[in-house]
Parts: C-alpha cells; sequence; structure tokens
C-alpha cells in the first residue's frame, strides 16, 4: 500500500525548493550507491550550505502533515536529498537498501518518500514505475506532492527524454516496521477519525484501547 499526498510542501517552500536546485551544487548520485550500475542521477552536495536548507524545508513539511505521520508512523527519517535528473538518466529497477547510513547512526528503510519539485510538464520521461504485481504504476506529481511507498517494493525511475526531473527522496523507519501491521493499526486510526464522533463513547473508548494495544505490541524502540 501506498501514500500519495497532495501539496505536502507548501507553495513558497516548493519555489525555494526549485531556487535551491539551480542554486546547489549537485554530484555524481553513485556517490552513494556505487555499486548500482542502473543509478544514473545527480545529487545534492552534502558538502555545499545550502544543502541544509532544502533538508530543513522538507522536514518541516513531514512534521506538520498529519497523512503522512499516520501513514509512516515514523521513529526516524534520512535528511531528504535533492536529486536531479537530466535526459537520458534513469535509476533502473531496485529496492531500496535495509539499513540506512545518516550522520547519527543507521536507520531501517520500512518506507521511501518522493517528493516532486519540477512541475511535470517541464519534463518527459522521468515517471517513478512501482511494481504492483505483474503491473507497473506510473506516478509522475506536481510540485509539492509526495508518494510513500514500502522500500520493499521493486521500483525504478523512467529515463528523462527532456528537461531536469528535480525530486527530494528520503527513507523512514517506522515505529511499527512490519508492513500488514503498520496497515492494520492505520486502518483502525482512519476509521477511529471518520466515525468516531458517530459512536458511542462506550465504543469509541473500547476502539481507542485496541489502537493504543496494537501499538504497545508492535512498536519497536
Amino acid at each position: 500500500m501506498f501514500l500519495e499526498i497532495k501539496g505536502l510542501l507548501q507553495p513558497p517552500e516548493v519555489a525555494r525548493m526549485q531556487a535551491l536546485s539551480r542554486e546547489l551544487r549537485f554530484v555524481d548520485g553513485r556517490v552513494t550507491n556505487p555499486a548500482n550500475q542502473t543509478k544514473q542521477n545527480l545529487q545534492a552536495d552534502f558538502a555545499d550550505p545550502k544543502y541544509a536548507e532544502s533538508v530543513q524545508l522538507v522536514q518541516g513539511a513531514f512534521a506538520r502533515s498529519r497523512e503522512f505521520l499516520d501513514f509512516a508512523m515514523p521513529k526516524r527519517i534520512a535528511p531528504p536529498l535533492l536529486c536531479r535528473y537530466e535526459p537520458g538518466m534513469k535509476y533502473g529497477g531496485h529496492a531500496d537498501a535495509a539499513i540506512i547510513q545518516v550522520q547519527n547512526g543507521r536507520l531501517r528503510s520500512d518506507l521511501s518518500c518522493t517528493v516532486w519539485i519540477a512541475h511535470p510538464s517541464s519534463y518527459e520521461g522521468g515517471e517513478l514505475s512501482i511494481a504492483m504485481g505483474n503491473r507497473k504504476i506510473l506516478i509522475k506529481g506536481d510540485p509539492g506532492d509526495a508518494i510513500v511507498y514500502p522500500s520493499t517494493t521493486l521500483h525504478e525511475v523512467v529515463p528523462v527524454r527532456s528537461g531536469q526531473r528535480i525530486v527530494s527522496i528520503t527513507f523512514i523507519e517506522s515505529f511499527i516496521a512490519d508492513q500488514h501491521q503498520r496497515m492494520q493499526v492505520y486502518e483502525l486510526n482512519e476509521i477511529a477519525a471518520l466515525e468516531g464522533l458517530t459512536m458511542k463513547w462506550e465504543n469509541r473508548v473500547r476502539l481507542d484501547v485496541v489502537r493504543q494495544n496494537l501499538m504497545r505490541m508492535w512498536a519497536k524502540n
């Protein structure tokens, strides 16, 4: 299961991220995954002083997004990384690494997230292709939109034919590692949000008890 979030970034934040994509220094994307021969893209240079601003903008959006927090139940989030794909660049089929190195240690990648920065009409190709059984779903979001999906999913970035594909990507370690368990809690949370006010108080309390006990049983500190 994956989640599309409309307007994760507000318009001024999108505009600033677009400006940063022009101002930041970019390096070969294989610096963070040299073994993957199908990865052909550019990513923001960690040493560039403006890199931290791009991280803070996206992190702030995650922190205020109820949709994201309820779906991902994040324990830790890797610093979002601004990436650029120019004509001919792509990222072949892969599942994301299980363990991601971050500044303060390592995190387990339960979920991956792409935040769209460039307008879809400004480039051809470059869709995010996610395998769902024997089908592939092609996704190309509007600026500021995001998609969150299991890191275990086979996915790829289709070759860019023209223009520049600009996105910010990150990886999330969830409090609930198991995808099936996490989705059960998410669905109960959604039911409580949609129907809670129409329930008898006693039934709402019982539902809350179940939700909290499942979190207590499945959440990993």
